[in-house]
This record gives structure tokens, C-alpha cells and sequence, in this order.
């Protein structure tokens, strides 16, 4: 029998092509588990890991064993009633050793299997059938922008690309390489000349050997001087070479009421549900920008933090929101290059007059350049006068949904309704 070892280094845990393996045959049970998991987390420690339970007879696997084959006949040891051929009675009802619950009974009964999940794999689950509707355009391919990136040297090219640098130092290697042999026997010659000037005990013996060692220097001197400072075999030119360069195709405005209307509580239930998308979208899409904006009276941009922890508050006109989001798609992401996303998160509470205005701001205005639009409003009551406004917009653009959001427990269903895989 042949036995396979696999030594391949795989860090701390030492069976992961068998975890694979397992979450890849027990997908669906996984899933329902993870389901289950998230109804009692809350958004601020999502991004652990989680205990998963699945039960037992899920994950039993079938087995092969050898048959005995032929025809057996057995004598069971304390047989008292029942001889060859008898036939035995059917149970009554009930009677059947089933597996129920064993309570304090002496029957055994099996737990079921407990499994940590990592908070890669976690989130892997959770975020699976989520994705940003209508992210590409028909008319929209996927661009990619090249930069023009050092990639070494090469023999030929332009003279403005010429690195003089690198072409000196191997011409100076060249002439080594070359001359090196000759430049030590003509510093030898010379020496030995000087020595035999400054002794010359016999005149006509050394006359003879001189004139060869100055022969030979003079040789030497000119093939040295033939070899040229710099050879057009010396000279480099710097290379560069077109790399893909990252380039964001989407970008994911959120917009968030921060107004006296808006309470600790319906505040918190906001940030929760951007926290949630934010994590959402820099998980699933690298070429994505994340634009903030807060309003009460006024909206202004700011950055993740002020965001999500200013205090800044005062009433609410909804439409100052509407009209920098859509200053800032013009001058910064037109519809031609971009495809915008927006997720606005309010209690509904705005000026009624203000409604109307933000009504005709999205229907005629805004929804041409998104991709598609997102309101959540936060409320425990009757909708507000911006949600009865609202209504009225799917009917001129289907890529307008909204949710409401009652409790901090409506956060994940309604973020995987308004974000789920669309079908076709």
C-alpha cells in the first residue's frame, strides 16, 4: 500500500486543505448557521468570529465496508423465544428505541458539532450574496488607466532617455575587462625597465633586452589607447514600461441627518447601519470612493471620523444635502466615468416645503447620475412627510428603494434587502 504524506508548510493550522473541504461540502448548513448566528450579534464586535453549531446527522459521511456475501446462518447467544423460520411480531406503537432527547434518562444522545469560524470566514458568508446593484454599466467598460513605470535598462532608445550614469560605469567596465591584461604586463615592463636602467651592468647585453621592453611598452601604450572611453555597446537607456494603474470606477456616497430631530438612539441606529456599509463596501469592491456627508440646517463633506463621532447638531433641511451630493458628482465624479451610489439615513423629520424640493432634486437631478439610490429612515412612528415624498420617485426611477429601520434589530435585514444580488 502506497501512503502520501503531505509536508507543505501551512502555518499555525496544520489541516486546512480539510477545513476547506468542509466548508466547501457543508456550504448550506453553514450558511443557515451563520444566519442564525448574526440575529443575536450586534454591529460593533461583527468583525469577530463565531462559534457555529451544526447538527450531528448533517455532517455524518458515508462509509464503504466489506460485505460478508453468500448466505449466513447464526446462533444469536441467549435466544430463549424465537427458532429458524419464526416470524417476528411488528412492534407496538411507541415501543421503537428511538433517538430523542435522553433527559435523565440512561440513553445516550449526541451534541451537536461546534465549530469556530474565523472572521475572514465569517464575513465571507455573511457578505456572499450581497453586492451593490447595477455596479457596471452597459455602456461602461471597466477602464483601466496605465502609468508609466522604471522597468531597468535596454541597448536602445532616445537620446532625452539616455542614463549616462549607467552607460559610463559600463564603459568603465568594458575598458577592465578589455585592458585589464595589458595594463598589468605594461606596469610590469615599465618596472622592469626601471631596474634594468638602474643597474645596466652589461651595456650591450641590456641594450638589446631594453629596445624589447620598450618595443613592448610602446605596444602595449597603443593598444591600450585604442580602446575607446565609451562604445555605443556601452551605452543604456532607461526603460519604462505601462502598468495597470488602480483606478475607482464607483463611488458610495452616505448621507446622514444629524439634526435636533435626530436623537442619541436613531443616531446610533444610523452610524450602526453606515459602520455596516462601509465595511460592506471596502470589503467587497477595492475601486470604490466613500464620500461622507452630515447635514442639519447645513451639509458639509467631512472624513469617517467627524462623521460618525461629531456632536454638531441644529433643524433639518434635507435639501442642503441633496445639492452638495450632487455638486460633488459634478465637479468630481461625472456619470460618464463614474457610477455613484447613494445611502441617505434619516427619521423623515424635514420642512414640508423642503420635501417637495428634495422630491423634485431626486427625480429630476439626481437619479439620472447614480446607479442607484438608497433611503432608510429611522423612525418607531407614522412615516414622516420626506418618506411620503419619496414615494413618489420609483415611479419615475425603479433604482430607488426604501427601508425603515424601528429597532437596532432591523439594521441586517433591511441592509441585505436593499443590497441584495439582483436577479435576472
Amino acid at each position: 500500500m502506497v501512503h502520501l504524506i503531505d509536508r507543505r508548510v501551512q502555518g499555525k493550522n496544520k489541516s486546512a486543505p480539510n477545513r476547506e473541504r468542509f466548508l466547501r461540502r457543508y456550504k448550506g448548513q453553514i450558511k443557515d448557521a451563520v444566519a442564525r448566528a448574526i440575529k443575536g450579534r450586534s454591529i460593533t464586535d461583527f468583525e469577530s468570529g463565531e462559534n457555529i453549531r451544526i447538527p450531528v446527522k448533517d455532517v455524518n459521511e458515508p462509509t464503504f465496508g466489506h460485505d460478508r456475501g453468500g448466505v449466513w446462518e447464526t446462533v444469536q447467544p441467549g435466544n430463549k423465544e424465537y427458532l429458524k423460520g419464526d416470524q417476528v411480531a411488528r412492534p407496538k406503537g411507541g415501543a421503537g428505541a428511538g433517538k430523542g432527547q435522553a433527559g435523565n434518562s440512561d440513553e445516550l444522545s449526541e451534541d451537536d458539532f461546534i465549530f469556530q469560524l474565523s472572521r475572514e470566514e465569517f464575513m465571507n458568508y455573511f457578505f456572499e450574496d450581497l453586492e451593490l446593484p447595477n455596479l457596471v454599466k452597459t455602456q461602461l467598460a471597466s477602464t483601466t488607466d496605465f502609468k508609466s513605470q522604471r522597468a531597468g535598462y535596454k541597448t536602445s532608445g532616445t537620446t532625452s532617455s539616455l542614463h549616462v550614469l549607467r552607460s559610463l560605469r559600463g564603459a568603465l567596465g568594458r575598458r577592465i575587462a578589455v585592458g585589464g591584461k595589458s595594463a598589468r604586463r605594461l606596469k610590469q615592463a615599465e618596472m622592469e625597465m626601471a631596474e634594468l636602467l638602474r643597474k645596466s651592468p652589461d651595456p650591450d647585453h641590456m641594450d638589446e633586452h631594453i629596445a624589447t621592453l620598450k618595443h613592448e611598452i610602446h605596444h602595449l601604450r597603443t593598444r591600450l589607447l585604442a580602446i575607446p572611453f565609451i562604445d555605443p555597446f556601452d551605452l543604456r537607456y532607461s526603460n519604462r514600461v505601462k502598468v495597470p494603474k488602480p483606478s475607482t470606477q464607483a463611488v458610495m456616497f452616505c448621507l446622514l441627518d444629524v439634526s435636533g430631530s435626530m436623537d442619541e438612539a436613531k443616531k446610533e441606529t444610523a452610524k450602526r447601519f453606515f459602520i455596516l456599509l462601509y465595511l460592506f463596501l471596502t470589503r467587497a469592491y477595492e475601486k470604490i470612493d466613500v464620500i461622507f456627508i452630515r447635514h442639519h440646517t447645513a451639509a458639509s463633506e467631512v472624513d469617517e471620523n467627524e462623521f460618525f463621532h461629531s456632536r454638531e447638531s441644529g433643524g433639518t433641511i434635507v435639501s442642503s444635502a441633496l445639492n452638495l451630493l450632487t455638486q460633488i458628482i459634478q465637479e468630481r465624479y461625472p456619470s460618464g466615468d463614474w457610477n455613484a451610489y447613494v445611502a441617505q439615513a434619516s427619521d423623515g423629520d424635514n420642512w414640508d416645503n423642503d420635501s417637495v424640493t428634495c422630491r423634485q432634486l431626486l427625480i429630476n437631478t439626481i437619479m439620472p447620475l447614480v446607479q442607484y439610490y438608497a433611503y432608510v429612515e429611522i423612525t418607531e412612528g407614522e412615516p414622516q412627510n420626506l418618506w411620503q415624498e419619496y414615494t413618489q420617485v420609483p415611479e419615475h426611477h425603479a433604482h430607488f428603494a426604501m427601508q425603515k429601520i424601528r429597532t437596532p434589530a432591523d439594521i441586517y435585514p433591511v441592509f441585505r434587502e436593499l443590497f441584495k444580488k439582483q436577479t435576472k
